[in-house]
């Protein structure tokens, strides 16, 4: 239990500058200055504004909750901290946990939901997905930035962050993909 404890305040401690950094980010998206000469888009851009703090919010959320289930044990169709979690049961608990957010019940299901991104759009809360058992989207994890990314694997132990430039990860990746916020309720 301490070890466990340990872990997770070690990845608290490196993640938070992630965080740190992604609320900045997402705030002055939010106040970018306006060019317009008129006031048209005001409300359009108070709406974008708003849902662009919205998801910095979620997406922090999200970020805490997937860490503060790190080492959790693998199950195969698991999806609580109490029964383990396998990679798509931990993707979903975490966003209904976190923002509320009710997620199909397996990988290739979950790529269906949300924007398609490329992997240079990729920001933290954002999922992505690999090919681990030669089908695509066989397995998926939640970004945290830096090219780390936090999922619940078949082997190696619990849930962990691991480096998607890894060898293994790097061949497998299948595609990324971002939650709309107005998803949520």
């Amino acid at each position: 239990m301490i070890r466990r404890l340990l872990i997770r305040i070690a990845l608290l401690l490196t993640v938070c500058p992630l965080l740190t950094a992604f609320s900045a980010h997402a705030h002055n998206l939010g106040s970018q200055p306006n060019n317009l000469s008129n006031d048209t888009n005001k409300p359009h851009q108070q709406a974008t504004a708003s849902a662009k703090q919205h998801w910095s919010e979620s997406a922090q959320e999200i970020l805490m909750n997937a860490l503060s289930l790190t080492g959790i044990q693998y199950k195969y169709g698991g999806h609580s901290p109490e029964t383990g979690f396998d990679c798509s049961g931990f993707v979903r608990y975490v966003f209904q946990q976190a923002a509320n957010m009710s997620l199909p019940h397996n990988a290739k299901a979950i790529s269906q939901v949300g924007e398609v991104i490329s992997r240079d759009q990729l920001k933290p809360g954002d999922l992505v997905f690999f090919n681990t058992m030669r089908s695509a989207f066989s397995h998926v994890g939640i970004y945290l930035g830096n090219n780390r990314f936090i999922h619940a694997p078949s082997s190696g132990g619990g849930v962990h962050v691991v480096d998607m430039n890894a060898q293994y990860w790097a061949k497998r990746y299948d595609g990324a993909r971002r939650i709309d916020p107005s998803a949520a309720q």
